[in-house]
C-alpha cells in the first residue's frame, strides 16, 4: 500500500516551499506598492498552515519511498501546487471563477502558457510576477527543484525523478541525483540571468525583463501585456527571445557537459539536437518562403516572424511576435507539427520530444531492413548507446497513447461546439504544453476565456498529463496501481 506518512511529509515540505515562492511575490507587491499585498499575505498563511498540517500527519515517517509512492506523490504534488497557486488570483478577486483560476495556475506550473486573462497588463505587479514565477519553477519540475535545494526532504528521489523527468532516456551528470539536479539548475539560472540582461540591453524595463526571461527560459509563454512580445515593436527583442527559447529547448544535461568540457562538438554530434535544429531551420525557411510569396512580407521580416513562431511552437513557449492566424493555412500544419514534436528531452519544452522522433525514425528504418532480412538481429543505437527492446515498446505505447488522447479529446471538444481546427489545436496545445492555438474562434493571440468550463477542465487535465509525460498520471487510473502487491 501507499506510504501515506512519508507522502504527507513530502507534500507538507513542498507546500512550505510554495509558501516561500509566494513570499517572493509579496516582496514584489510591497516594492511596487500594489493592491495585492493582503491577498499574498493570506495565501502564504493558508499555504504554510496547510503544509504544517501535512508535516504533522507525516511525523515519524520512514524514508522509504516505493515506485508506486513516487508516481502518486509527483501527481498529487503538481495538483496541490496548482490548487494553492489559485489563492492569489481568487483572494485578490482578479479571477472570480475557481475553474478559471485553476486553469491559469495549471497552465503556469506546466509551462503551457494558455491564459483566460484578456488583458494581463491590468493585473497588479505581484500577480504578474506570480504568473511568471509559476512557469519558471514548473520549467524543470516542482519536485526536481526540491531535490536540488533540499535533497533530504524527498526520500527515494531517484524514483521521483524518473516519475517527473521528461524523455524516454533519463541521464544523470553525477552518481548523486541531488548533485546532478544542482548542476542542471545552475545552467537554468545562468540562462535566465543572461536572458534578463539581454532583454534589458534591448530596451525592456527591469520588471518586464525579469518576467519575460522567466517565461522564455521556462518555455512558458505568459506575458505582461496582451500583445505578448509584439507590444515592444523591437526586432532585437524578438531575436533575443528566439535565441533563449531555442537554447531552453536543448537538453540541459548535454548543454552542461558541452559547456564544462568546452567541447561544442558534443552538442553538434548529438542525434536529438541535430534533428531538433534541422526541424527548426527547415520549418522556419518554409514558412518564411510562404510569407514572402503569399503575404508579401519583406525577407527579413518573414525570416524573423517565421523563426520566432517556429521556435516558440516547437519549444512549446507560446510567445507571439505576429498573428499566425492570418498566415497561409499550410503554415498552420507546420506549426501543428511543431506542437506535436516539441524540443529535446531533459529541457523545459513539451511535446513528444525530439529524441522520440529519432527513435521512431530508427525503428522505421529497422523495419524496412527486417523485411529484406527476416532473420537479422538489428540493434538500435543512438549516439553509440544501444536502446533495449523494452524502450522501443514503451516508445510505441507512448506515441499510440498520445494520438488516442488527442483524437478522443478533440472529438469531445467538437461535441461541445468548438470548431474543428480549434478543437484539434487546443488539444495538441494542452497536451504538448504549447499555449497558443490555431483557428478562427480562438487565434494564437487570443485568450481561452470563451471556452466552456468543461473544456477548461479537460485542458487542465491534458496539461498535467502532458507535462508528466502521460504514464505518470494515467497509471493512477489503472486497477493494478491500487493492488497491494
Amino acid at each position: 500500500m501507499l506510504n501515506l506518512k512519508l507522502i504527507s511529509k513530502i507534500l507538507g515540505s513542498l507546500l512550505w516551499i510554495e509558501g516561500l515562492l509566494l513570499l517572493n511575490c509579496l516582496a514584489v507587491s510591497l516594492w511596487y506598492q500594489s493592491v495585492d499585498v493582503m491577498p499574498f499575505v493570506w495565501s502564504i498563511l493558508i499555504t504554510v498552515g496547510t503544509g504544517f498540517l501535512f508535516r504533522l500527519l507525516g511525523r515519524n515517517a520512514d524514508n522509504l519511498l516505493g515506485r508506486r509512492d513516487a508516481y502518486f506523490v509527483v501527481t498529487v504534488a503538481w495538483i496541490l501546487f496548482t490548487l494553492f497557486g489559485t489563492l492569489p488570483f481568487m483572494i485578490s478577486g482578479y479571477i472570480h471563477s475557481f475553474t478559471d483560476a485553476f486553469f491559469e495556475a495549471m497552465s503556469g506550473f506546466t509551462t503551457t502558457g494558455a491564459t483566460i486573462i484578456d488583458y494581463p497588463e491590468r493585473l497588479p505587479k505581484g500577480l504578474l510576477y506570480w504568473r511568471s514565477l509559476t512557469q519558471w519553477i514548473g520549467g524543470l519540475g516542482i519536485v526536481f527543484f526540491t531535490i536540488a535545494i533540499l535533497p533530504s526532504i524527498v526520500g527515494g528521489s531517484v524514483k521521483v525523478f524518473a516519475a517527473e523527468a521528461t524523455g524516454p532516456i533519463k541521464s544523470k551528470l553525477h552518481p548523486r541525483l541531488s548533485t546532478s539536479a544542482k548542476s542542471i539548475w545552475v545552467v537554468y539560472l545562468m540562462l535566465t540571468v543572461a536572458c534578463i540582461l539581454s532583454y534589458k540591453l534591448c530596451g525592456m524595463g527591469w520588471f518586464d525583463a525579469f518576467n519575460y526571461s522567466m517565461t522564455s527560459t521556462a518555455t512558458g509563454g505568459f506575458a505582461t501585456e496582451s500583445g505578448s512580445i509584439m507590444t515592444f515593436h523591437s526586432p532585437a527583442e524578438e531575436y533575443v527571445c528566439s535565441l533563449f527559447c531555442f537554447l531552453s529547448g536543448v537538453n540541459f544535461t548535454l548543454m552542461y557537459a558541452s559547456a564544462v568540457g568546452m567541447d561544442i562538438r558534443k552538442l553538434l554530434k548529438n542525434s536529438e539536437f541535430r534533428l531538433y535544429a534541422l526541424m527548426v531551420l527547415s520549418f522556419a525557411l518554409f514558412i518564411a518562403f510562404e510569407l514572402v510569396y503569399r503575404n508579401h512580407y519583406d525577407i527579413e521580416h518573414a525570416f524573423r516572424s517565421a523563426i520566432f513562431q517556429v521556435v516558440s511552437f516547437i519549444t512549446t513557449t507560446g510567445l507571439v511576435s505576429d498573428d499566425a492566424g492570418k498566415w497561409p493555412h499550410v503554415t498552420w500544419v507546420v506549426l501543428a507539427a511543431c506542437m506535436f514534436f516539441g524540443g529535446c528531452s531533459g529541457s523545459t519544452s513539451g511535446g513528444i520530444k525530439s529524441i522520440r522522433g529519432v527513435m521512431l525514425l530508427k525503428v522505421i528504418r529497422n523495419e524496412f531492413r527486417q523485411i529484406l532480412h527476416p532473420n537479422a538481429v538489428l540493434p538500435m543505437k543512438i549516439d553509440g548507446v544501444n536502446i533495449p527492446q523494452s524502450k522501443r515498446v514503451t516508445l510505441l505505447g507512448f506515441i499510440g497513447l498520445y494520438l488516442v488522447l488527442t483524437l478522443f479529446c478533440s472529438f469531445t471538444m467538437i461535441a461541445f461546439g468548438i470548431d474543428n481546427t480549434n478543437a484539434i489545436t487546443i488539444t495538441l496545445s494542452s497536451l504538448g504544453n504549447v499555449g497558443p492555438t490555431l483557428g478562427m474562434e480562438i487565434g494564437p493571440t487570443m485568450s481561452w476565456a470563451q471556452l466552456p468550463d468543461i473544456a477548461k477542465w479537460i485542458c487542465s487535465f491534458l496539461m498535467l498529463v502532458g507535462r508528466l509525460e502521460l504514464f505518470t498520471v494515467l497509471v493512477l487510473f489503472t486497477p493494478a496501481f491500487w493492488k497491494e502487491n
